[in-house]
């Protein structure tokens, strides 16, 4: 595994993964991870998580649309979590392997071009 640069990661499309597919290893998930910002492992390194402080509940619903959109499109959903009607979270991981894989770097990339209304 090599480590690709967003603009690499978002030329691709996810893959059905239907598991049989070794998931990234710890070291090679932390670099990765140091291509995309914000983006930290969670879950003893078997899934990514970004957070957001956005700046109102409609912001954050306009960007999970957005986001839904790109997972829909790619196959690859992720799971959306929205708290204190402001605190946006994205968590990514392949179901199917119990662990990361190309697929989760590759929406994270996609989610990192989406435009969202921040918290000043």
């Amino acid at each position: 595994m090599s480590v690709q640069t967003p603009d690499q990661l978002v030329a691709k499309k996810c893959k059905p993964c239907e598991g049989g597919v070794a998931p990234y290893t710890h070291e090679e998930s932390v670099e990765q991870l140091k291509s995309l910002e914000g983006w930290y492992l969670t879950h003893e390194g078997q899934r990514i998580r970004k957070d957001w402080t956005v700046k109102h509940f409609v912001a954050a619903m306009d960007f999970f649309n957005k986001v839904a959109d790109i997972a829909e499109e790619d196959g690859h959903h992720p799971d959306l979590h929205l708290e204190q009607y402001r605190k946006a979270s994205i968590e990514l991981w392949t179901h199917a392997i119990g662990g990361l894989s190309e697929n989760d770097f590759i929406l994270a990339a996609k989610i990192d071009q989406v435009p969202v209304e921040l918290k000043k």
